[in-house]
């Protein structure tokens, strides 16, 4: 497309959400990498709430959550999920959406153990997203499991990391007189060829 041009350049999305997730980095006070991150019940009722994204691969986008969790049981039942990153500073959004896979591999726990040891031990502590009666019953769980597990703690079984592989990718930027530029990239599945087209604002 002859007007997809400047920070809309490029053959590759993700190289191009890289490049946005890059600049926000230095422009953004806090997680640039911050998601909204959608999901829906049985019912078809939609959820949504922050995490962060960890990795932009080739194909996909990973973030890492207890799979127990509401998220974790929507998106396993579904398969779907679809997420959007939103920069004030630089007044651009790149929504997705997709299919979902587990990532329970080597990859889910290397990147456990590159996490903090409390925020490792509190992952095998929480029961996220199930009713809590208090703080206190929580840290007592930290303590048990810290007797239990020490200093090296294992990837619980129950948590690791969601892959999404879009379908479809949106780029968003702010323009003048609420005339923002919006291209929309569309694909029938993962690796198949994208198709773009630019949207009206």
């Amino acid at each position: 497309m002859s007007d997809r041009t400047g920070i809309f350049a490029g053959d590759d999305p993700f190289e191009i959400v890289r490049s946005w997730l890059s600049e926000a980095e230095t422009t953004e006070t806090n997680d640039p990498n911050a998601i909204a991150l959608a999901s829906v019940d049985e019912d078809g009722l939609p959820n949504a709430r922050m995490v962060l994204l960890k990795d932009i691969e080739a194909d996909a986008f990973v973030f890492y959550t207890n799979y127990g969790s509401t998220k974790g049981r929507e998106l396993t039942a579904s398969g779907k999920a679809a997420f959007v990153m939103h920069w004030k500073s630089l007044r651009r959004q790149v929504r997705v959406r997709g299919l979902v896979e587990r990532e329970e591999g080597p990859q889910a726990d290397a990147y456990y153990r590159s996490r903090s040891l409390k925020s490792r031990l509190g992952a095998w502590a929480s029961d996220q997203s199930q009713p809590l009666d208090s703080r206190t019953t929580l840290m007592a769980e930290v303590a048990r499991v810290t007797a239990k597990h020490g200093t090296a703690p294992a990837r619980p079984p129950f948590w690791g990391g969601f892959r999404i592989r879009p379908v479809e990718i949106e780029f968003w930027a702010d323009g003048a007189f609420r005339l923002h530029d919006r291209f929309r990239w569309t694909r029938a599945g993962p690796g198949a060829d994208w198709q773009i087209a630019r949207l009206n604002p």
